[in-house]
């Protein structure tokens, strides 16, 4: 399973939008990995960011 799968997975399974930092840390990644996948998320406009620095899915 791809990192992006992943991120998506974690953040539809979270009610509460989450960190990057977070993110990663749930997962077990690199937090550069969780970046390039968010910002392709975000692009494909399968996750938001209800604040700044904080995601969500849509």
């Amino acid at each position: 399973m791809e990192a992006k799968d992943k991120v998506l997975n974690l953040l539809k399974e979270n009610n509460e939008p989450m960190k990057a930092g977070e993110i990663a840390e749930s997962l077990g990644v690199d937090k550069k990995e969780v970046d390039k996948a968010i910002k392709e998320l975000k692009a494909e406009e399968l996750i938001g960011s209800p604040k700044r620095c904080y995601y969500a899915a849509n």
